[in-house]
């Protein structure tokens, strides 16, 4: 008899990001910033110091009170993952019984509904308007009538680039009984961040990343903050020793340097409005092709019917961007890489 594997995986295919050697790459949303010689150095100390031999400190503790410190919450409220992926699907498979519903919102983060369909949950999609908002009320009214365990969405939301305040957000987190996952993993080009509120919700985890404003993609950290009891639940649930001692080392040297990460989000938001103002502009020039949204993110969202042409050929002029249903969405980056992107959109518009 011939193995075969079940059917929640059986139709699944790999994340096929964009690979291939390009000249910009701003599709992925991370950081265009190096950190400085005197942090590189400093890390390279702190790789070498590293007991090759032994296992990772289980709870990250040094990386978690840099993270506390940096993001002014308590260390008893934090916990360490492999990047947020590691954390949103552990929420997923530990949070969630077969066949509880989770809400999703459409468009958002891919990949909420992935983990919801591998913990055999039941994904209930909230779409947005045409223009990417949305009525809180109507959320909570979805949610709590389709009686949801999670809602799980992406504030300020990846890919749209647009945020919800935080007085709509107290509002949803109070008035629906499911569990309330806050992916903040672009709040730090924001300041509407729920962090200081987490012990007044017993049912709001809020996720952080490494990955955008920090600029440390490769090392894979990603936070869960919430009260005390969910974060026991989180820390018994998860793997033993899920964050490498590197990336422990790393990560908290570089949350442990205040200025360099006030800097580092200060040129990206700089670089994101420089980015907006330039696209602006091309809309201004070609009324009915094309929308620009304004982002609180460190990349710009273009709604336009052309966006796989436009996608197409920035791809064959060296320019790697992310191509969605209907919009392009754009990843600020240096001064010389965003005047490039600009020049090759408006020819692209062109041609």
């Amino acid at each position: 008899m011939a193995y075969e594997v079940n059917e929640k995986i059986r139709e699944l295919v790999p994340y096929q990001p964009i690979t291939g050697n390009y000249r910009i790459r701003l599709d992925a949303n991370e950081s265009f910033l190096v950190p400085e010689n005197e942090i590189l150095k400093a890390i390279q100390k702190d790789a070498v110091s590293v007991a090759f031999q032994r296992y990772p400190d289980p709870i990250a503790q040094e990386l978690c009170e840099a993270f506390a410190k940096a993001y002014n919450v308590n260390v008893e409220n934090v916990v360490a993952g492999n990047g947020s992926d590691e954390l949103i699907s552990l929420l997923f498979s530990s949070f969630l019984m077969k066949g509880e519903c989770a809400v999703t919102l459409s468009p958002d983060f891919s990949m909420y509904s992935f983990y919801c369909g591998i913990a055999e949950g039941q994904n209930k999609e909230f779409k947005k308007r045409d223009d990417f908002s949305f009525s809180i009320d109507d959320l909570i009214d979805f949610v709590n009538k389709n009686k949801a365990r999670m809602l799980i969405f992406s504030n300020p939301c990846n890919p749209t680039s647009l945020g919800v305040k935080r007085e709509e957000i107290r509002k949803l987190v109070s008035s629906v009984n499911a569990l309330v996952v806050l992916d903040e993993a672009y709040m730090d080009f924001w300041d509407q961040s729920m962090l200081s509120e987490v012990n007044q919700y017993d049912n709001l985890i809020i996720l952080r990343t490494c990955s955008k404003a920090i600029g440390a993609a490769s090392l894979r950290l990603g936070f869960a903050v919430s009260n005390v009891n969910l974060i026991r639940f989180l820390k018994a649930v998860k793997s033993p020793y899920n964050v490498n001692s590197i990336s422990q080392k790393i990560g908290a040297e570089i949350l442990k340097r205040k200025d360099w990460l006030a800097f580092c989000r200060q040129k990206i938001c700089k670089s994101r409005d420089e980015l907006f103002s330039g696209l602006k502009k091309i809309e201004e020039k070609n009324l009915g092709r094309m929308r620009v949204l304004k982002p609180v993110t460190n990349f710009v969202t273009v709604k336009t019917p052309e966006c796989t042409s436009i996608y197409q050929k920035l791809l064959k002029d060296g320019i790697a961007i992310r191509c969605f249903d209907g919009f392009l969405r754009i990843t600020a980056g240096s001064e010389t890489e965003n005047e490039e992107l600009l020049s090759a959109f408006e020819k692209a518009l062109k041609e």
